[in-house]
């Protein structure tokens, strides 16, 4: 990853005055010290986020530490099932695996010095830390979308979650009543990480090259974790339809999070499904942002055929780079695309099939869709609007007793 931009650096992308602000809330927070938690260092958008994130606010003053919780396979098996599990997905959860995640829960809250102004926590994975609460404030932040959550999983978190001070979601439906503060926060992209910076069309040449990619035909792409959630089989059927008319080739690229250890075996799954076409090309990246730039600027369509959705911040870099995307109509992606104006939504293989048809048959309404959507991008869901929301409520923290929740 290249290194953090500085904050001066963004005045080119939103403008002086977007920087001003960041700089004028900044001095409030001055004598502030902040801890951020999460499961992970690498893989996955939290990580990415706070990799961005946590320089930005230290170079304006702001005392921030970035610390990663510890944990074995089996914390991270439990984990990825209540990942799961709140989504919808039927899984059986047990009394062994609460016992699991509280034993490893119970290290952490031995090991982690949580005397900071403000602890910032992210999802469900160090949730119970908030037992170490003292004086100081603690913010809940959920990614994921906990609409329709697994009833016992849920009550489990729900008990640590009352004890914070205020909770943040991505989106109003995302969420559950609570008798504490809610924020509605989106996730962000930095546009000028290696992710998501201007490339030169060399570049593009030389990775596509790398993997034995030829532009004689459009290009496809899905990048995300090896997921069942991301539906990587749903999108090589829906490859697989769209190639009966139109010859065309697919890239699925990614990599697996350290935090979930299904990843292996959705990837076997994918292959087998592959097949060995020779136009389905199947890619591990572990963590080369460079790469995943260069392939979705290569790409003709990208898309994000996810079945459940915290965010998907793929689909905002997609847009960014001003490439129709065509994506699933869950979670936080209709917050990134109006459908047919921004991108296309769909619902099945088949409504995913029929928008690439429409997008790879028609230039022009692809082109207007790719920079609809940069606009909506740049507006919404940059990495410096993300550092004000966090800062102003940080800011509101101070004022929580002023406030009465029903």
């Amino acid at each position: 990853m290249n290194a953090t931009a500085k904050l001066d650096e963004y005045i080119p992308v939103v403008g002086q005055a977007i920087i001003d602000d960041l700089k004028l809330l900044a001095e409030r927070l001055a004598q502030k010290h902040v801890l951020h938690v999460n499961s992970t260092a690498v893989g996955g958008g939290v990580a990415e986020i706070l990799s961005r994130m946590v320089p930005l606010l230290g170079e304006m003053g702001i005392n921030t530490k970035w610390e990663v919780i510890k944990g074995g396979d089996q914390f991270y098996q439990v984990t990825k099932k209540f990942h799961n599990v709140l989504h919808g997905r039927p899984d059986e959860v047990t009394p062994a695996d609460f016992e699991i995640f509280m034993e490893t829960s119970r290290k952490n809250i031995a090991e982690m010095n949580t005397d900071y102004d403000i602890v910032f926590i992210h999802d469900p994975q160090p949730i119970a830390l908030i037992q170490k609460k003292g004086q100081n404030k603690w913010i809940w932040r959920c990614h994921i979308d906990v609409s329709k959550p697994h009833p016992i999983v849920w009550a489990f978190l729900k008990e640590f979650i009352v004890r914070y001070d205020a909770s943040v979601f991505s989106a109003p439906s995302f969420s559950q009543q609570l008798p504490i503060r809610q924020a509605l926060i989106s996730p962000s992209i930095d546009p000028l990480s290696e992710k998501n910076r201007e490339l030169s069309p060399e570049d593009v040449d030389r990775v596509l090259a790398k993997y034995q990619i030829s532009r004689d035909k459009p290009i496809i792409t899905q990048i995300s974790r090896f997921d069942r959630l991301k539906d990587p089989v749903g999108v090589i059927e829906a490859f697989l339809m769209v190639r009966k008319y139109i010859d065309c080739q697919l890239i699925l690229a990614g990599g697996t999070a350290t935090d979930d250890p299904e990843g292996l075996q959705v990837l076997a799954e994918v292959k087998e499904k592959a097949a060995d076409n020779p136009d389905i090309h199947i890619l591990l990246l572990p963590q080369n942002d460079f790469e995943v730039n260069a392939l979705q600027r290569g790409s003709d369509v990208i898309m994000q055929k996810s079945l459940k959705e915290g965010f998907g911040l793929t689909v905002s870099e997609a847009l960014w780079k001003v490439k129709p995307v065509v994506a699933g109509n869950v979670g936080g992606i209709p917050l990134q695309i109006k459908h047919k104006y921004s991108g296309m939504l769909c619902n099945s293989v088949e409504g995913a099939a029929f928008a690439l048809k429409q997008i790879l048959n028609s230039p022009a309404f692809a082109k207007r869709l790719g920079e609809n959507g940069r606009e909506h991008i740049r507006n919404n869901f940059l990495l410096t609007r993300h550092l004000r929301d966090y800062m102003l409520l940080f800011l509101s923290l101070d004022y929580a007793e002023d406030l009465v929740y029903l």
